[in-house]
């Protein structure tokens, strides 16, 4: 099921340099992406990834923001449009055996999501 969004009244917040990978966060992503506010706040609430406090946050300022900045009314919201996308890899190293070291990369990543007012039809 798809819902007609009004994508001239996109309101977006962001998350920057949450350390997690962008991978597992799209995963997530992908699940609430095209879905209503409460539809995503349910799915958020019982899925078993650490990725979902994070976008769960996302979500209730994204909303915050439009409910505040545009006089937007919370129950008609949808999420139009979520991607995570790579930040900058914390390096790091671990010793190995006779004095060799071996790079650890922990990554980052930056999370956007649009929310955006359903079209009545």
């Amino acid at each position: 099921m798809t819902i007609a969004v009004d994508t001239t009244n996109e309101v977006k917040a962001i998350a920057r340099y949450v350390r997690m990978s962008p991978y597992k966060v799209r995963r997530v992503l992908d699940q609430i992406r095209g879905r209503t506010y409460r539809e995503a706040l349910i799915i958020l609430e019982f899925m078993p990834y650490k990725a979902c406090d994070v976008i769960l946050k996302l979500l209730r300022s994204a909303v915050a923001n439009a409910e505040h900045n545009n006089g937007l009314d919370p129950t008609t919201l949808v999420v139009s449009k979520a991607y995570a996308d790579g930040g900058p890899s914390l390096r790091r190293f671990r010793a190995r055996a006779q004095g060799r070291a071996y790079q650890i990369r922990k990554p980052t990543c930056h999370i956007t999501l649009f929310v955006a007012p359903a079209l009545e039809e």
